[in-house]
């Protein structure tokens, strides 16, 4: 069974882990180091998918200033989402020559994840249809309202960026723009669900409990500085082979 690594980030400012996102996919595209899974809570900030209409940001730059929100053009699929403090953000950087060369299947696999978390927290979650055949409304939903947004980018057939979990989001938030350009449908929380907090800890074992299942993986865990040691030792490893 494959091993791959699952890295809890904590607390990071949203440039800081894309940047991080970016070592890793360089390596990882090239095979040289194995696939891995971050996981992060980020401050305030609302990231523009390359499909993102500008008018779907509401809120003006005043606003935005006062509320202390960030705003990003990031190179992902989808549309505008918000992340913030009390949601569970994971980054799966995966060579999918390891596994299968299909991106929606990639896509349904992230959605059966969380799926089966929220399923384990007695929360009733599917995928939801859209009238066009056409299209489709990526991510996970309770009933009318969306719990988990996906948005991520494939090349060279490796995956950057991830999945949103609303678990205690402050939901407010997402009234400074039109989630992943949808206008009809809302957002919902674990903690608006369930009426108390989930700690982020308790979805990350149950997010790497699924993810090993789904991915069909053995999830190892390592900290952060590890992680980076990796990063640094295979950065000299390519420098000195030049």
């Amino acid at each position: 069974m494959r091993t791959i690594y699952f890295t809890s980030l904590g607390k990071m400012p949203y440039d800081e882990a894309y940047c991080l996102q970016k070592q890793l996919f360089e390596r990882i595209s090239k095979m040289q180091m194995p696939d891995t899974v971050l996981s992060v809570e980020h401050p305030h900030v609302y990231t523009l998918g390359k499909q993102s209409n500008p008018a779907h940001l509401l809120w003006s730059k005043e606003t935005l200033q006062a509320k202390n929100i960030a705003v990003f053009e990031t190179d992902r699929g989808g549309e505008i989402t918000y992340h913030g403090y009390g949601q569970f953000v994971a980054y799966p950087i995966l060579n999918l020559n390891h596994f299968y060369k299909d991106a929606h299947r990639y896509l349904r696999d992230l959605e059966e994840v969380i799926i089966r978390l929220l399923g384990e927290l007695g929360i009733t979650a599917g995928r939801k249809q859209h009238h066009d055949p056409r299209k489709n409304y990526t991510g996970v939903w309770v009933g009318e309202e969306k719990i988990c947004a996906i948005g991520v980018k494939f090349s060279n057939w490796t995956t950057m960026h991830g999945l949103a979990l609303n678990v205690n989001t402050d939901l407010s938030y997402f009234e400074g723009i039109v989630p992943c350009g949808i206008t009809d449908k809302g957002v919902t929380s674990l903690a608006k669900i369930l009426s108390r907090e989930v700690p982020l800890t308790q979805i990350e074992e149950l997010f790497t409990k699924y993810f090993g299942q789904v991915f069909g993986v053995r999830v190892e865990r390592i900290e952060k500085w590890q992680l980076q040691e990796q990063i640094r030792q295979h950065h000299q490893t390519f420098s000195t082979s030049l």
